[in-house]
């Protein structure tokens, strides 16, 4: 682990300092205070606000990205799209997105390090290069940053709402009409493995817009979310009464051998690419699991034309109605 070594020139809060000398974002050097990374005059100094003087003598280093020991790495990805600064997956159902003390399989993480793919490390260790996450079982289009600045850039257009995700649900009955479904998250308070409506819970705001119905009363539908809780699309639809094929914890009961997994895909990404200012869309291909179950439920001309990724953002300009 390379130090470097920087003499202070002026007096005021180690934070804010180091944000200025390294030109690094003020997240990324909070991360480096609080891990241990910087030394004052030859001391470990973990408080942001630790206030240095003219003359002292400042040490820090960036921790490298090391792969987890003993961590097997057996799938492979699909790269939707990829540059010096950034890349686009297509995330399978059951990878997790990044390690965590209580995974002990290999995430997408790793797979990106034994790829030997260079990744930000804004977000800290185990989160090297995720600007942002989706569940396990859930597919589709995930953004990975290579460089801080561009970590920095992708964050910030998340907070603007710049950029974001359409995803596609098959659900176990139809709703009764496209709308928005704003109501706070929390975790619940009767099982601590789910998040629920609940009045002390963050703000939370999704938009439900009706595609395709068969017989069988499934329904295909788009969805677009304006805040990021976890869980967001099942808690909204459980507050519905409606919940996605598959999703066994928020309460779709069927033969574990004909849905496998939760039907709930992130079809399609739009961004500014955080080099060139440049507007950038990316479809997310459905996976054939998925893809098989509507062919079944839905006709293949109606599904072409309903999930056409150049008028899927049209449907949420005439959603205006709370459900």
């Amino acid at each position: 682990m390379n130090r470097e070594l920087l003499v202070m020139e002026q007096t005021g809060r180690l934070d804010k300092l180091l944000t200025q000398k390294l030109n690094e974002s003020r997240n990324q050097v909070e991360q480096l205070i609080k891990e241990g990374l910087v030394q004052v005059n030859q001391k470990v100094v973990k408080k942001t606000g630790y206030k240095v003087s003219v003359g002292d003598c400042v040490e820090y280093s960036f921790k490298e990205v090391v792969p987890k020991e003993q961590v097997v790495v057996d799938f492979d990805v699909e790269i939707l799209y990829e540059d010096e600064v950034m890349m686009v997956v297509n995330k399978p159902s059951g990878l997790v997105v990044h390690p965590a003390p209580s995974v002990k399989e290999a995430t997408l993480v790793d797979w990106l390090i034994q790829k030997g793919i260079s990744l930000s490390t804004i977000s800290g260790e185990e989160r090297h290069g995720i600007v942002h996450r989706i569940d396990k079982d859930t597919t589709g289009a995930l953004v990975i940053a290579k460089t801080n600045e561009a970590h920095q850039k992708l964050s910030e257009q998340l907070q603007d709402k710049s950029m974001g995700r359409y995803y596609l649900a098959l659900i176990d009955y139809p709703l009764k009409m496209s709308g928005i479904v704003e109501k706070p998250i929390g975790r619940s308070r009767n099982n601590r493995l789910k998040m629920d409506v609940v009045p002390e819970g963050k703000e939370a705001k999704s938009a439900f817009c009706k595609l395709l119905e068969s017989d069988a009363n499934v329904e295909l539908i788009a969805v677009k979310l304006f805040t990021g809780r976890t869980h967001q699309i099942r808690v909204h639809l459980n507050s519905l009464g409606r919940h996605i094929l598959g999703d066994v914890l928020y309460g779709f009961k069927s033969k574990k051998d004909t849905i496998k997994r939760v039907y709930l895909h992130a079809y399609k990404l739009y961004l500014t690419h955080p080099t060139t200012g440049k507007p950038m869309e990316f479809v997310a291909p459905l996976f054939s699991d998925m893809q098989n179950f509507m062919f079944h439920k839905f006709n293949q001309g109606e599904i072409d034309e309903k999930i056409n990724p150049h008028i899927i953002n049209s449907y949420f300009n005439t959603i205006t109605e709370r459900m």
